[in-house]
């Protein structure tokens, strides 16, 4: 017999005080032709809803290697709790159709360790063709294509897959693959460029975009999950939000996955929790940090899963004697030797600015209240 249990996970948690968001933010102008739709990916039908599927069965922590019937039923059983279908098939042809070009927004920075799994991703491909959506409406994309190529889908997915990067590798500043008529402008610490396009992939093929980020901490922002990864993964010029010590991710994050039309093609969430990295992320090229939650959890409500990922985080690195992620106090802060980072998890680089997830609630993209966070837990 199977376990199953409806949990609300979070009624059992201590509450946390609401934190004050600064007054003083950087002034945004944002420049888009695209208007919202009727109905906007985010936080889409389910908002304040997460299906936190888990099976100790999903990884082999011994060899990393993920089991993809698993992880296939994970994701057929998440789907159905998620918008209560009795069929996989019914539950993905409530957010996709024939005539759709859909874009997965994969995680490729933690390689080798942890990204977008394989097994996921493939799995989604499948999916979206039970659904009416060819392979060749099908667009894995990230940033940089370096990332992309360390990772390699190709061999895991139909070849009629498009696997598709907006600049070689995050040192050139390439324009090319970025929509000059959607940005956002502010000046952070007096750069000379001021301007964040979207990529075109984004503005101009795709219809609908899946994204699949990864359980990671950061030294920015606390935690690089839903939100970071289809904000900062959509848009160029990102990396000068933080500088020196300081940070200016708590409104940009959500800020750039407020933009259209990347807020409204955005409408679903697949939290890839089968691994994780509790410090030195959103890199994993030791294994030193890395952990396995063993869980996907599915949402349409960013806002919702990366506030139950910031509890994750922050309870591993407590359990392994490591400073939390809200700590803000100055006297763990070293912005001379970035291999700080690396070495010491009671070193910060930069000031985290976690309460990222609750700015992004404000702009509408879902919940973050954690007492109004319905979690239905799901053991395989």
């Amino acid at each position: 017999m199977d376990r199953r249990s409806f949990v609300r996970m979070l009624a059992a948690m201590p509450l946390v005080a609401p934190r004050e968001l600064p007054s003083a933010l950087p002034r945004y102008r944002i420049v888009t032709p695209y208007a919202p739709a009727a109905s906007p990916g985010m936080p889409g039908p389910y908002p304040g809803r997460v299906i936190s599927t888990h099976s100790d069965r999903v990884v082999d922590t011994t060899t990393n290697k993920a089991d993809a019937a698993v992880v296939q039923e994970m994701l057929a059983r998440g789907m159905c709790e998620l918008t209560g279908d009795s069929t996989p098939a019914a539950a993905w042809k409530r957010f996709f159709a024939p005539a759709d070009v859909v874009g997965i927004k994969v995680n490729c920075g933690g390689y080798p360790y942890v990204v977008s799994a394989y097994e996921i991703v493939s799995e989604v491909i499948r999916r979206l063709g039970e659904a009416g959506v060819p392979p060749s409406q099908v667009f894995i994309y990230e940033r940089f294509q370096n990332q992309l190529d360390e990772v390699n889908y190709a061999p895991h997915v139909p070849p009629e897959v498009r696997i598709v990067a907006a600049e070689s590798r995050n040192q050139y500043g390439e324009n090319s693959g970025y929509d000059p008529s959607v940005y956002v402008e502010a000046a952070f610490f007096g750069e000379e460029d001021t301007r964040s396009n979207m990529m075109r992939l984004v503005t101009r093929r795709l219809t609908k975009i899946i994204n699949i980020p990864n359980v990671k901490d950061h030294g920015a922002t606390g935690a690089t999950g839903c939100l970071k990864n289809i904000a900062y993964g959509s848009f160029s010029n990102v990396a000068r939000s933080h500088f020196r010590g300081h940070s200016h991710t708590l409104s940009f994050v959500g800020t750039l996955a407020s933009v259209e039309p990347l807020r409204s093609r955005t409408v679903l969430q697949i939290m890839d929790g089968i691994r994780g990295v509790w410090h030195g992320g959103p890199f994993a090229r030791t294994d030193r940090y890395v952990f396995y939650p063993k869980q996907i959890m599915l949402a349409t409500d960013p806002v919702a899963v990366d506030r139950l990922l910031l509890d994750i985080i922050d309870d591993k690195r407590k359990s392994e004697g490591a400073i939390s992620i809200w700590n803000r106090d100055e006297k763990y802060l070293k912005t001379d030797d970035g291999r700080a980072r690396d070495s010491d998890p009671n070193v910060n680089i930069i000031i985290r600015e976690p309460r990222h997830v609750e700015y992004a609630s404000t702009l509408g993209l879902g919940v973050a209240d954690r007492s109004k966070i319905e979690v239905e837990e799901i053991a395989i």
